[in-house]
């Protein structure tokens, strides 16, 4: 029997690929930097973290602003060498399924968001990191399919939920129907349903629609979203589409999920383009739920949401603006691993 744990179940560690000066991050690393130190600070609080490092000079350089930081847990920290070209490791990490009781690494195909950006290296950091044996020799398998973490949130009960922007691009896997996309997640990722998402959109995202831009599961029976009630931002019509979805979609019981809007920050531009700042981009950790903030009244009034959606967890912002200058945030350059992974 093979399932796709919930990100809020135990957790042994949270991977990170670190940024650095031969990736389009060169113009902001010192500010990418303290976010990634922020990241692994408030990570190894509690729990293991796992840092992807290009080579031996940058993990000295990481463990060095992890030690001038005073904060993080550096007995917490593991590292593993490889080449990357960027740093999301949501999408090119493995994809941990529980497979008889026993955690399975999955490994799909990354091809950059259907081919925009150069991910040659990205997609063999699994890999690279699996000889290392930081992955204690848990069950492997390679799985033909392009198909990135951020773009599937799983209920830990068999749903998922996913857009059909992001899934049914024809850069992804051409020739595969909305059938045969379903099967394949159902096949590997042991879920018995698929909720499709037909509406949702944040300017500059440049992933075709990543569900953890959008909407994501707090619980088996609950939904935040990224909401718009300004009916003069852009965003207002395909969200509001978003939300009458939402509330049509049932839980396995029948009954309508509860659902928890998240608002939408002011318009944060760069270079001209509008930035996807999305509060839906968050990371639960064990015991913790780490937030983006980006420097706006919202930011506050998200943090207090998601604390009723996560009694008995400490709900952390942190800065992500850095970040979405790179058209992600805190949930898109992590990748948990759950209990019983790391070496």
């Amino acid at each position: 029997m093979r399932r796709l744990p919930a990100e809020w179940e135990p957790q042994s560690a949270v991977m990170l690929t670190w940024p650095h000066d031969r990736s389009d991050w060169r113009p902001w690393l010192q500010d990418t930097d303290r976010v990634f130190t922020a990241l692994a600070a408030q990570i190894t609080r509690y729990q293991q973290l796992l840092i992807i490092c290009r080579d031996d000079s940058h993990r000295s350089h990481i463990r060095n602003l992890l030690r001038a930081s005073n904060t993080a847990v550096l007995n917490h920290s593991h590292f593993a060498i490889a080449a990357s070209n960027d740093s999301w490791a949501r999408d090119h990490g493995p994809i941990t399924v529980i497979d008889n009781q026993q955690p399975r690494l999955l490994n799909f195909i990354f091809n950059g968001w259907g081919g925009k950006y150069t991910a040659d290296l990205d997609n063999q950091i699994t890999v690279s990191a699996r000889a290392q044996g930081v992955f204690a020799n848990r069950q492997y398998q390679s799985i033909p399919l392009v198909l990135e973490g951020g773009s599937i949130d799983s209920d830990g009960h068999g749903t998922l939920l996913t857009t059909s922007a992001c899934l049914l691009a024809p850069t992804r896997n051409p020739g595969l129907s909305r059938n045969d996309i379903e099967g394949q997640l159902k096949q590997h990722l042991g879920c018995s349903r698929v909720l499709w998402l037909e509406h949702g959109w944040l300017a500059g995202d440049d992933t075709d629609s990543h569900i953890d831009m959008l909407a994501r599961f707090c619980s088996p029976d609950t939904i935040a979203f990224t909401s718009c009630d300004d009916h003069d931002d852009p965003h207002h019509t395909p969200l509001q589409a978003m939300r009458s979805e939402l509330k049509s979609l049932r839980q396995i019981n029948g009954e309508p999920y509860r659902l928890l809007p998240l608002p939408i920050p002011r318009p944060i531009y760069h270079e001209g383009r509008r930035l996807p700042a999305s509060y839906a981009n968050f990371l639960i950790i064990n015991r913790a739920v780490l937030v983006p903030t980006y420097g706006d009244p919202m930011d506050q009034i998200a943090l207090r949401r998601l604390g009723w959606a996560f009694p008995g967890r400490d709900i952390i912002g942190i800065d992500a603006r850095p970040l979405i200058r790179q058209f992600g945030s805190l949930h898109c350059v992590t990748m948990q691993l759950p209990a019983g992974i790391l070496g």
